[in-house]
């Protein structure tokens, strides 16, 4: 059986007459963490995030806290933080629930961390295409503002504190940090070479960054409200706190959750939480933390580490079903957790068809300025376009392959391995229906 829902985040999304609005926040316990934070010191607040174990929500699970410390403690250039809510991530759709939702949740999550980091300047990076959510933003600034939760002397401490909303272009690499910094300083989103551009050294404008994403930002006022220690027992050692998972493909009940992490496994997500396979249908595969993640077959067996009762390392081999959603276990059967959308797909999906749409979507995509990844995402674009089409020619599945293996590793930034790994994934686990569609088009 599932574990229950463990709602934090989206606590009061759903509930009957809840609003976005501010004094219905505040009716709801909204800024007394705030209230909280500026009668602490800025150190004692990073040191219950560091407790927490807060891992990043956007893709990467990087620590948050120890994201936090690489802050240079003296410096002479202003500290900034930037909430990445561009969320492009194909198969992702959990901090726009939350910016439609309970936008004062993250505003407050985002004036805590400034406070904590020194920051004064802090910007919410949107997406270009949620014009609904940077208006439902701007308005919540404004009501914020209003309440001196934000601008000068905030509740009369002295502290001073600006947000504002940057829309951007609606480029997929504007989700990378780097590309994202570049575009919000009104250049093309080429992403930087780390190192040396680190973001927590030179990051905007050359000064110190942090960069977090929308539901990390949120998870910041729930740890000062319950103490690092405490929110560090919710989940699993490594693994702590809750996660929204947004759920889309081929299961009766699609949308989000929001789970401890590691509390339940795929098995339980899809046939108790989300009513299993649509249609009477059966599992193919699943895609579990957005389109870039690795696939994972149905039937397969994966073999993974894992500590024994007498703390020695035994193999453990685990059905797709058990698989506990967490970010060690997903890496550890090769995928990741990544973004936290879970993509199901049934047996009656056609894996060729369903790899030329990522295909199509990561080659109009790549930035182009790395030469694997701009003329190698278009190949494989190319290539899975025939097999679609009818018009595999011999040794498409071959060159397929070998296009993506020189592309992961070979880039500026991670976009090589989004790419990438699809292509290797799907290519590993469903191999010979591309080589039947290689072969139809060669007959042909």
């Amino acid at each position: 059986m599932a574990a229950t829902e463990k709602r934090m985040i989206l606590r009061f999304v759903d509930e009957p007459g809840y609003t976005n609005d501010i004094e219905c926040y505040l009716r709801h316990g909204g800024y007394e963490q705030l209230r909280k934070a500026v009668g602490m010191q800025s150190a004692d607040i990073i040191n219950e995030v560091k407790a927490s174990g807060l891992r990043g929500r956007g893709g990467a699970g990087f620590g948050c806290g120890l994201k936090w410390s690489f802050i240079p403690p003296t410096n002479t250039k202003p500290v900034y933080l930037i909430c990445n809510a561009d969320e492009s991530e194909p198969g992702t759709f959990k901090d726009r629930q939350i910016i439609h939702r309970d936008p004062h949740q993250l505003i407050e999550g985002m004036t805590i961390a400034c406070f904590a980091n020194r920051a004064h300047l802090a910007y919410i990076y949107i997406r270009g295409e949620f014009p609904e959510g940077a208006r439902i933003l701007e308005r919540a600034l404004d009501e914020a503002r209003s309440k001196n939760f934000l601008g000068k002397n905030i509740l009369g401490t002295g502290f001073d504190c600006e947000i504002y909303v940057h829309r951007g272009a609606g480029a997929y690499i504007c989700g990378e940090e780097t590309g994202l910094i570049e575009s919000l300083e009104g250049k093309r989103p080429y992403p930087r070479i780390k190192p040396p551009y680190f973001p927590a050294v030179l990051g905007l404008y050359m000064s110190p960054t942090i960069v977090n994403n929308v539901e990390t930002l949120c998870h910041v006022k729930h740890i000062l409200s319950m103490g690092g220690a405490e929110y560090a027992k919710l989940g699993k050692p490594n693994n702590t706190g809750t996660r929204i998972i947004g759920v889309s493909g081929d299961v009766k009940n699609t949308g989000y959750y929001e789970f401890e992490v590691g509390a339940l496994t795929l098995g339980e997500l899809i046939y108790d939480v989300c009513g299993g396979i649509r249609n009477g249908n059966s599992l193919k595969a699943v895609i579990p933390g957005g389109s870039s993640s690795k696939i994972l077959k149905a039937g397969e067996v994966y073999r993974i580490k894992q500590k024994g009762p007498d703390g020695a390392m035994v193999d453990r081999d685990l059905r797709l079903e058990d698989i506990p959603m967490d970010f060690d276990t997903m890496a550890a059967v090769g995928s990741m957790a990544g973004s936290g959308g879970v993509i199901v797909m049934d047996h009656k999906r056609d894996m060729v068809d369903c790899l030329q749409n990522l295909n199509e979507f990561y080659a109009h995509e790549s930035c182009g300025q790395c030469t694997p990844c701009r003329e190698g995402s278009l190949w494989m674009k190319k290539i899975t376009t025939r097999l679609v089409h009818g018009e595999g020619r011999a040794g498409d599945v071959a060159t397929l392959k070998s296009v993506a293996d020189n592309i992961a590793g070979r880039t500026v930034c991670a976009f090589g391995e989004a790419c990438s790994w699809p292509t290797q994934s799907f290519l590993a686990k469903f191999k010979d229906e591309f080589e039947a569609k290689a072969k139809a088009g060669v007959a042909i």
